[in-house]
């Protein structure tokens, strides 16, 4: 991981713990209840050809992609697990879930090791991008498709400079009845 984006993600994390410059919003204010589509800080990477941003606070940490240990008749998006400082991590791509084209492995792929609800997971992306601040009208509502395309685990898409950036629920995502890798929420 670049020593930009460590800086960045530790400068968030300070950020997000209150230690708040003047006129620097955590994005917390901007997010009501259960509304983490609007603003905040987001950590971007790519898959295939598209870009995608996921909320920094559920972050833990971004390694390098190594082979992790498979397991017999999984689903194809899950590569196994591997064992992080003493935890056994589930390691889900991304790609292979999102049917993207191709799924190579190379010195960009990188997992990103997120903590959802006390639970660690990875996800293996092609490669990450940056850390953004996006303001709360810098986000626009998931476009309503078809049934066949699935958004609900997009909350949102925003245009950054030039490009599109699909923000994803990485929470509802690894929480679906497909992953199973994380217990949906009790309402």
């Amino acid at each position: 991981m670049s020593m930009v984006l460590e800086s960045q993600m530790a400068q968030t994390a300070n950020t997000q713990h209150g230690s708040n410059a003047p006129g620097r919003s955590t994005g917390n204010a901007q997010r009501g209840a259960g509304s983490s589509h609007l603003g905040g800080e987001f950590l971007t990477f790519r898959l295939g050809t598209e870009e995608y941003g996921i909320e920094i606070l559920k972050v833990q940490e971004i390694r390098s992609y190594e082979p992790p240990t498979r397991i017999a008749n999984a689903a194809p998006f899950f590569k196994g697990v591997v064992n992080l400082r003493g935890v056994i991590v589930p390691i889900v791509d991304l790609r292979l879930k999102f049917s993207c084209d191709s799924a190579d492995y190379n010195s960009f792929t990188v997992v990103i090791v997120l903590n959802i609800r006390g639970r660690v997971v990875g996800a293996v992306v092609d490669s990450v991008s940056d850390v953004l601040e996006l303001p709360g009208d810098a986000v626009r509502p998931a476009p309503e498709i078809n049934a066949a395309v699935d958004t609900s685990y997009i909350t949102g898409i925003a245009s950054v400079a030039d490009r599109m950036l699909i923000l994803m629920d990485i929470e509802s995502l690894m929480s679906s009845a497909d992953m199973g890798l994380i217990e949906a929420a009790m309402h």
